[in-house]
Formats: structure tokens, sequence, C-alpha cells
């Protein structure tokens, strides 16, 4: 039997001669006797410096080992010497983590049982047949309850998961952080449009192109520019405050790309003088063709619509049915209005008072009890934000209840938009795209005890406050343009004219 030893135990150098069988490189076998002069270099780089002696019992003597074997003793050699060499460091004494417990858990049971097992204490009786003798075994002891500090629980964000993504950024309503480049006409335009002292897509449209139009007056192209292209990336920063206020309304998203491509097609060559001018030029005539001249002719067409003994019943506030009562009215139509309007805003109230200025017959009342009104009603008129290309309606929240009521009531509704509101994009539902109003709105202001008021306390509850509502365009009877008066379904085919004329 062969045996392994270290050679630092027992000196290499003796007169005896002694043979041994190492590997090769080769996987062969080579004897070796300790009078011998080999290089040890020749042997395998992998072989650990250990002495392997030719010690073989009687049965064995002599007997050449085959490669399987001399292997494995190498694999034991190596495993010896390193067993040795993990003997041979110093192992670093871990404190018992667990002892000062263990210490505490013994005095505390020696307590218990100096104290003849009190009732707070639970011992549980082995299981010993009737004669020898039960000792109790004592359980852990219950730990001391300690008085610590309640932890509040984590406040889990105010915004409601399925609207999430409408939450990109919270309004501005200050001028803080604003660019140097900001024009101050759409600084105040912007804190306008935030605190609803601009409301309206029509009225936001008008004041978006008038401040525009500011801007381009007091534009200087810089050296080695050219108006066109300087101008356009001028107006970015513009835009991007304004979004930053409130979100573009359909009417602004169409009013600024045509902007643009008027720019766009400014000859370079054209002195800036005469280019600016051009452009605030069109500017005035979009503003009278596409929403002055337009709202005139929607209005008088739409008017024709009302009879003598109508009782005619609208949502909120908009600026294009106003415009149509009125020219009614003016006509010598006698009829009746009903307001219905719907928190936060209260558009209506502005309504139902400049209507009973003028003389009309007026009732106000809030969506609550839109079932009882619409009882009365023989015509619904409707302002829109936006006519969508399948002919549904983008409008304020709540419009789409009181287009599912008339129609439930066999009333017709008609809805009153110029073409400067449509939009080639398709809705199906008010949660892709909409506009999150701060949920604070929705607190009935000088009140402090109702129980909206700490909302924001309150772990489990959230508010929304969306501006805008969808209305399936099988609820809408007829869409009043300056086309014409025709049926939502014909929405793409007046968009495509609007735009390519």
């Amino acid at each position: 039997m062969a045996t392994f030893e270290e050679s630092s135990q027992k000196p290499i150098g003796t007169n005896a001669a002694r043979t041994e069988e190492v590997p090769t490189v080769n996987g062969s076998s080579a004897k070796l006797t300790n009078g011998d002069k080999t290089n040890p270099a020749t042997t395998a780089k992998s072989q650990p410096k250990v002495r392997v002696t030719s010690t073989v019992e009687s049965a064995g003597a002599g007997e050449k080992l085959s490669n399987a074997e001399l292997k494995k003793r190498a694999k034991d050699g190596k495993a010896a010497r390193r067993a040795q060499e993990k003997q041979a460091k110093p192992q670093a004494i871990l404190p018992d983590l667990k002892a000062p417990r263990k210490v505490e858990m013994l005095a505390e049971v020696g307590r218990r049982e100096s104290a003849g097992a009190p009732s707070g204490s639970s011992t549980v009786k082995s299981h010993k047949p009737s004669g020898s003798t039960q000792k109790s075994i004592p359980l852990r002891p219950t730990q001391p309850q300690t008085t610590t500090q309640a932890v509040q629980p984590k406040k889990g964000s105010k915004n409601v998961a399925l609207f999430g993504h409408l939450y990109s950024q919270p309004r501005r309503t200050t001028i803080a952080a604003a660019g140097k480049e900001v024009h101050p006409a759409i600084l105040a335009l912007g804190l306008q449009m935030s605190n609803y002292v601009i409301c309206g897509s029509n009225a936001r449209c008008v004041a978006t192109l008038l401040a525009f139009k500011r801007v381009i007056e007091s534009y200087v192209t810089p050296p080695q520019n050219s108006l066109p292209r300087h101008l356009t990336s001028h107006l970015s920063p513009q835009i991007e405050y304004l979004v930053s206020c409130r979100p573009l309304s359909v009417s602004m998203g169409n009013a600024i790309r045509w902007l643009k491509l008027e720019i766009n097609d400014v000859d370079p060559d054209t002195e800036e003088s005469k280019a600016k001018a051009d452009l605030c030029e069109g500017i005035d005539n979009f503003i009278r063709e596409r929403i002055t001249v337009a709202d005139q002719v929607i209005s008088t067409s739409a008017a024709e619509k009302i009879q003598d003994n109508d009782i005619i019943l609208t949502f909120a506030k908009s600026s294009i049915v106003q415009q149509t009562l009125v020219e009614a009215y003016r006509k010598g139509i006698r009829f009746r209005v009903i307001v219905v309007d719907s928190r936060p805003l209260f558009e209506g109230k502005h309504l139902a008072r400049a209507l009973a200025d003028l003389g009309l017959e007026v009732q106000y009342s809030l969506t609550h009890a839109i079932d009882h009104v619409m009882k009365d009603a023989t015509k619904v008129f409707l302002g829109a934000h936006a006519m969508m290309s399948n002919g549904r309606l983008f409008s304020r929240i709540g419009t789409a209840i009181v287009a599912m009521m008339a129609k439930e009531s066999d009333v017709p509704v008609i809805v009153c938009c110029e073409s400067v509101k449509f939009t080639d994009k398709v809705a199906l539902d008010s949660i892709v795209s909409n506009e999150v109003a701060p949920p604070d709105e929705l607190i009935i202001q000088g009140e402090s005890t109702t129980a909206l008021t700490a909302w924001r306390g309150s772990s489990n509850l959230q508010l929304l406050n969306l501006m805008y509502d969808v209305t399936p365009a099988d609820y809408i009877n007829m869409v009043v343009t300056e086309y014409g008066s025709l049926p939502p379904s014909s929405v793409p085919v007046v968009h495509r004219l609007s735009t390519n004329g």
C-alpha cells in the first residue's frame, strides 16, 4: 500500500536508494531513485511536491501501477496536503451570538421555577406511564411586549392607477423655473389657462394665436440663421411652457400645426420685416375665417333648428351654443333654456347668468337632476371640445350622461362644432386620452368640515378629476359646422376638406 508524505516532514536527501513512481506529462509513469539527478521539472506541472514511497506489501511488491491508480494517489495526496494546511492556519474565534440570548432564557426559567411557576408560564407534561414520575418541561418564555413608537404606514401614490399614463407632470401654477427664452405674453397666457381665467377650446385657441403673434413681432433672426428654420425652433419652448400649464386642446394643436407650415413656406430671401408682417396677417385671417366667421355661420344655421315654445337643454357652457341661443332670441323666437351644470368648474352658472341678463327664461340644475329636467326638454344643444374621426364627441365631462339620457328620452341631440376642432384621431373611451385636473379642485372651497378636506391623509382614498368624456356617435343626431349640417359619420370628410382646402 502506497503512502503519501509531505516533503517537509521527511528530507529527501537520504543515503538509502528509494524507488518511486510518478506520473509524467504524457500520462506514463517513471521510476526515480534518490540517487538519480533527474530534474523534477520534467514531471507533470500539476503534480504537487509529494513523495510517493513504494512501500508495497509483500503480496504486491514490485507491481507496476496503472495511470488511474497514479492519478488517484495524486488526488489523495493533494487532499491530504490541503487538510494539513487548513489545520496549520489559525481559525478566527467567532463570538457566539446566541450566547446572551441563551443566558437570558436560562435566567428567566430559573426565576419562574423559584417563583413557583406562575399562571403566565406554560408547561408541557411528558407522556409517561402512570407509575413514573412526570416532570414539567418549561416552554420558551413569552417575550415581554415592548412599547415602541407606532410605525406610520407608508403613504401610497394618490394617483389612480387606471389613469396613471395621464399623470405626466403636475400642472404649472407659477412662472418659476420658466426658460428665459419664453416670451412674457406666453408666460401670462399659461397662468391664465392654468387658473381657468381663459377657459374653453375657442378662447384658448384664439389667445394662443394672439400670443404667438406677439412672439413673432418681437422676434429677431440671429446671425447666420434664416427665419423659416430658426423661428420654428424658437416657438418650441413657448409651446412646451403652455403644455406644462395645461395640455393643448385639439383646436390649439391644429392652429399650431398650421402656423408651423406657414413659417416653413416663407421664402428665405424675403426681408425679415415683411415675412413677420405676412405671418401676423395670416394669424389674423386664420382667427377670422376658422373661428369668428365659422361661429357666425354655425350659430345662424343652428338657430333655425329652434322653434317657438321649444325647451332647449344644454350642458355646462359653450361659446358657440351661447351664440346660437342669443341669435335665436334676437330673431324673436320664444323658448326656454335649461342649463345643466356640474362640479367643480360650474361653467353653466356663467351661461345661465348671461342668458338671464339678456331676458331669456332660464332654469339651472345640476347633473343629479338630469332625469327630471330631461322630461321637459324638446332639443339638446351641446358644444364640443373636439370631434373624433369615428364620429364621437369629445367634450366636457358629463356630456355623455346628458346625451345618453336624451337618447333614452327620444330627444334629438345637436352638436355645434367648428371644423378647427375636428381631428383624424379615433377615441373609443375617455381613458386613453384625457386631461386630469388637480384633485383638490373637487374639494368645496371655504368648508373645512367636509369628508374630502383631509383626503391626502387617508391611505385608501384617491380623487380623480377628469376634464372630458367621450360621447358615442349613436347618441348624436346632427353636427352643425360651417360646412353645413351633417351626421357624425361625415366628420372625417369635413376634416379632410378643411385641412386641404
